[in-house]
C-alpha cells in the first residue's frame, strides 16, 4: 500500500519512495540536554516514534539517528548568549558533564515510560568534535564560510537560495533584524558554524582557529552524514526548527556536498495548555513525572496525543488526559473481551478493518483516522480472540502495551486455576450455580479472588 508524507521542503503531501527499497533512513533532532524534555517535546518523539512504527508495519527496515546536544546550543537560537549547557552548569551548581548526564537519563526514562522505541543510533555532539571540525574546514577551503574575531561564519550569499524549508523574505525581515548582531557578519542571517572561546568558557576544543566550541547547527550536518550519508530519506523535528535549525542545516549541506541531506522533511506541531502557550512564567510547564504524580500512566499521554494530527496544534488539559485514561481502560477491556470471546468472525471483516487502519496510518500518519477503526473493532458486537489478534497487530504501531496487563496477569496466575476458572465457566453457562459456588469456593481458597462483571470474568491474586 501506498504511503503519503507531509513534506515541509515541497509543501505537499507526496507519494513516500525510499532511496534505499528494504531500508529508510530517519534523522531526528534530539533534545538539548540542560534541562527536563516537557509533554511539548515529548509530542515530537511519540510523533517521531509513530513514523518509525508505520514504515516497519510496511515492511521497511529502519536506520534512525538522533543527536544529543551537550554542547553548541546558545540560549538563542542565534549567535548571542551562552551555551545552554553552561547556563544550566552554573545555575545548578555542576559541571557540564553532571548535566548532560543527568538530563539525558531522564530523557530516556521518559521515552522507556511513553514506549516510545531508541532510535539505532544515538549520537552525542561532544563524541564528534572531529567530525563537526571537519565539515567546517571543508565549508572555509570551498568559500563558504569565513573568519571573523569571534566565530567561524556561514556565508548564506553563496547559496542559490535561502531559506528555503521556511520561506521567508530576507529582504522584509532585514528591517527588523537585530541591532546588537555581530557587525563583523557579512549579512545578517549568517550562521555561526564555529565559536572562538573566551578564556574561562568551560566547553573548548583545539581547533585551527583556536580554542573554540561548534555552533548549534553543524553537529546535525555532521553526524547525519556520517551515519546516513550525504542524503537519507527523512529527517524529523518540531516546527520551532524549521526557521534555523534545519534551515542551516540544509545550507551546511548544500555547501558541503551541494545536496539537500534528506527528501523528506517532516515536522510535529506545537502542544497548546489550556489554549495558551507552555511557560514557566504561567506556572504550566508540564512534564511526564507530572502524570505520575497524578495517578495517570503515561502511556495515555500517548494515547492523547492521537486525538489529533501531528501537523495540527494540540491542546493539552487534565480534563483531556482524565478522558484519555478512561478510553485506555475501555480499549484494553475491550481487547481482553475479544480475547475471552468464543464467536466466529468473517476474515473478510477482519481484512476490512485492517484494510481501514493500514490506508489510515499511511495517510501522513493519520492518527485520529486509525484510532476511529481501532474503536470499531473494538465495539464490534461478536466477540473473538481473532479480533484480539488484529488490535495487536495495530498495537505495534500504536504501542499503547494494551495486552501488558492480561499477559501479566495469566503469566502470573497458575494453570491449575486458570482450569478451575474455565471449569466455573462452563457451570455458569449451564447454569449449574451450585458447582459455580462450589468452584468459587475452592478458587478462593487457594488464594485467588474471582469477580464477575459486566465484561467478563476477572481473577487476581488474594492480598495476605
Amino acid at each position: 500500500m501506498d504511503i503519503f508524507f507531509s513534506n515541509t521542503l515541497t509543501k505537499k503531501k507526496e507519494l513516500f519512495t525510499s532511496i534505499d527499497k528494504e531500508e529508510v533512513k530517519i534523522y531526528s533532532c534530539g533534545p538539548t540536554v540542560y534541562k527536563d524534555a516537557t509533554i511539548g517535546n515529548m509530542r515530537t518523539n511519540i510523533f517521531q516514534d509513530v513514523l518509525r512504527r508505520v514504515l516497519r508495519y510496511n515492511g521497511y527496515k529502519i536506520k534512525h539517528a538522533m543527536n544529543i546536544t551537550d554542547v553548541g546550543h546558545l540560549v538563542s537560537d542565534g549567535d548571542e548568549g551562552e551555551d545552554k549547557m553552561l547556563k544550566s552548569a552554573r545555575e545548578e551548581n555542576k559541571t557540564p558533564l553532571e548535566i548532560s548526564k543527568y538530563y539525558t537519563d531522564l530523557f530516556f526514562k521518559d521515552l522507556e515510560l511513553l514506549n516510545i522505541e531508541t532510535p539505532e543510533i544515538v549520537c552525542k555532539a561532544t563524541e564528534h568534535i572531529n567530525e563537526m571540525l571537519e565539515y567546517v574546514k571543508k565549508l572555509v577551503q570551498k568559500g563558504y564560510a569565513y573568519e571573523t574575531s569571534t566565530a567561524i561564519y556561514f556565508d548564506i550569499s553563496k547559496l542559490d537560495k535561502y531559506p528555503i524549508l521556511s520561506n521567508l523574505n530576507l529582504e522584509e525581515q532585514k528591517a527588523g533584524a537585530r541591532v546588537d548582531i555581530d557587525p563583523e557578519k557579512r549579512n545578517p542571517y549568517d550562521f555561526a558554524l564555529w565559536i572562538k572561546a573566551p578564556e574561562n568558557h568551560l566547553m573548548k576544543w583545539d581547533s585551527p582557529w583556536g580554542l573554540s566550541y561548534p555552533g548549534w547547527h553543524i553537529e546535525c550536518s555532521a553526524m547525519g552524514q556520517k551515519y546516513l550519508g550525504e542524503q537519507f530519506d527523512i529527517h524529523t523535528g518540531g516546527i520551532d526548527l524549521i526557521p534555523t535549525h534545519h534551515e542551516n542545516e540544509i545550507a551546511q549541506s548544500k555547501g558541503a556536498c551541494g545536496k539537500i541531506p534528506a527528501n523528506y522533511w517532516m515536522h510535529g506541531e506545537y502542544l497548546l495548555i489550556n489554549g495558551g502557550k507552555m511557560s514557566k512564567s504561567l506556572g504550566n510547564v508540564y512534564l511526564i513525572k507530572d502524570f505520575i504524580e497524578r495517578g495517570y500512566d503515561p502511556i495515555v499521554y500517548r494515547l492523547f496525543s492521537y486525538s489529533c494530527h501531528y501537523k495540527n496544534k494540540l491542546n493539552f488539559t487534565w480534563e483531556g488526559i482524565e478522558a484519555a485514561s478512561k478510553s485506555l481502560e475501555r480499549l484494553k477491556q475491550g481487547y481482553k473481551n475479544h480475547l475471552e470471546g468464543k464467536d466466529e468472525i468473517d476474515q473478510s471483516i477482519i481484512n476490512e478493518y485492517e484494510e481501514k487502519f493500514h490506508k489510515a496510518i499511511n495517510d501522513d500518519l493519520n492518527m485520529p483516522a486509525a484510532m476511529s477503526a481501532v474503536w470499531e473493532v473494538v465495539r464490534n458486537d461478536k466477540k473473538s480472540p481473532k479480533l484480539a489478534e488484529l488490535l495487536i497487530k495495530f498495537d505495534t504501531v500504536l504501542g499503547l502495551k494494551i495486552n501488558e496487563e492480561t499477559k501479566k496477569q495469566i503469566e502470573e496466575i497458575p494453570q491449575e486455576i486458570l482450569d478451575l476458572v474455565e471449569q466455573r465457566k462452563k457451570a455458569r453457562e449451564n447454569k449449574d450455580w451450585i458447582k459455580s459456588d462450589e468452584l468459587r469456593d475452592l478458587i478462593q481458597s487457594k488464594g485467588y479472588e474471582i469477580k464477575d462483571t459486566k465484561e467478563g470474568t476477572e481473577i487476581k491474586q488474594m492480598s495476605h
